[in-house]
């Protein structure tokens, strides 16, 4: 009779996993809350607007860095935080 007692604590453990992992899925994915956007939504397509202007060109690959970089400079870009001495 002592077995059968400790039968329902076994099978506890593997109902009780499987419940907690459906109410995390379920809190997190919330699936049934969701907004389904593909379906839900009407999205109305406007024409492209905008102009095309050229900036500045760049020909061959002779240029090896940006001007103006700062990439060796390292001291002027990082500034070490002072702690006062008051």
């Amino acid at each position: 009779m002592s077995d059968d007692n400790g039968l329902w604590l076994l099978a506890i453990g593997p109902a009780g996993a499987t419940a907690l992992y459906w109410a995390l899925y379920r809190y997190y994915r919330n699936t049934d809350k969701s907004h389904a956007y593909e379906r839900e939504t009407a999205v109305e397509a406007q024409p492209v607007t905008g102009s095309d202007e050229k900036v500045d060109e760049v020909k061959g690959t002779q240029k090896t860095r940006i001007p103006g970089n700062n990439v060796g400079e390292y001291r002027t870009r990082v500034e070490r935080l002072r702690e006062d001495d008051g």
